[in-house]
């Protein structure tokens, strides 16, 4: 699987938004899931460190990055340095207790894994965050960087994507919690799959259209709220001149659609903070019905990017100032 985004800015795109949407929505189902089994889904501190080739890359690493900050450990039985580094990784991993998860791949024998991640001398650490793959750092570092560096990690994962990690238990058998891939599918995942499918492939109409059927079945469900925010997003930017919205908006500062238009815009570019920004202005130049169509849209891109999400959090009290 080729790996996406490899930088820590990646985390703050659209495509980043997808992914976290997607990375909450089945962390939810996971916790959803063992709950209604009557367990907690907990796992052996042994198992916080696992081996992993290129036939169980997805299962082991993509997949359960939406639970999870997956680490990724490249390393050779011939190199030195690895050796120092490779016990200070896995003792943190377990010192962790399930906020992170370490995989260590031996790139002799998983040569392709190596290339795709386009490594070019061991030790190599890399994380994937919901799916997002970015380098860590290469060579032998101090603890105290590693420390640092996992620490940001989690805190990426936590606050960007919503990944609490997992629940470790001592008593616990190695190996015997199932991953998420192993656990029995919703009664609403064909459908989730058939949105997400149309929405990768660019049929917008398709995905609003198979989000609004598992709503129509499910009202509550979170992740096609988000999924179907996100369609009708990026339904509403297809084919716009951007040049010709922003000039607008700049032309027309009390004109309610060119603001709307123009946030819409910010929000596909990562411009997280302008949109929500320049909606909340609009709210307060406006009065009736012009400010509750704005508050409606500044809700809904709310949705888009999580409610969870610190900037929403910010936002959503900006915008309570502005209305009272």
């Amino acid at each position: 699987m080729q790996p996406r985004n490899m930088s820590m800015s990646g985390v703050v795109d659209l495509a980043a938004v997808k992914a976290a949407q997607e990375a909450k929505a089945k962390a939810e189902q996971t916790r959803a899931q063992a709950a209604r089994e009557g367990g907690t889904g907990a796992i052996s501190p042994a198992d916080l460190v696992i081996d992993v080739d290129e036939a169980g890359f997805e299962r082991e690493v993509l997949q359960r990055s939406a639970e999870v900050p997956v680490v990724i450990d490249f390393w050779a039985e011939w190199c030195e340095p690895c050796k120092q580094l490779s016990p200070v990784l896995e003792r943190l991993a377990v010192e962790y207790n399930g906020r992170i998860l370490l995989a260590k791949v031996d790139v002799d024998a998983n040569q392709m894994l190596m290339q795709q991640f386009g490594i070019q001398g061991i030790p190599a650490v890399f994380a994937v965050v919901a799916g997002q793959a970015l380098p860590l750092f290469q060579g032998a570092a101090g603890e105290a960087q590693i420390r640092q560096t996992l620490d940001q990690l989690v805190q990426v994962g936590e606050q960007r994507f919503g990944l609490t990690g997992l629940t470790v238990d001592p008593e616990a058998e190695p190996g015997g919690a199932p991953s998420a891939a192993e656990r029995p599918a919703g009664p609403h995942d064909g459908l989730l799959e058939s949105a997400v499918q149309a929405l990768d492939s660019g049929d917008l109409p398709g995905a609003v259209q198979a989000y609004k059927n598992v709503l129509t079945e499910d009202p509550g469900n979170e992740e096609a709220k988000l999924g179907l925010a996100q369609a009708e997003l990026l339904q509403r930017v297809q084919g716009v001149d951007p040049q010709r919205v922003r000039r607008d908006a700049a032309d027309k500062p009390a004109d309610v659609q060119a603001q709307i238009a123009a946030a819409d815009l910010d929000l596909v570019g990562g411009h997280v903070e302008d949109a929500f920004g320049r909606l909340i202005e609009t709210v307060q130049r406006t009065v009736g019905d012009d400010r509750d169509t704005v508050r409606m849209r500044l809700l809904e891109l709310f949705e888009v990017v999580g409610p969870d999400d610190p900037r929403v959090i910010a936002a959503r009290r900006a915008l309570a100032r502005a209305l009272f």
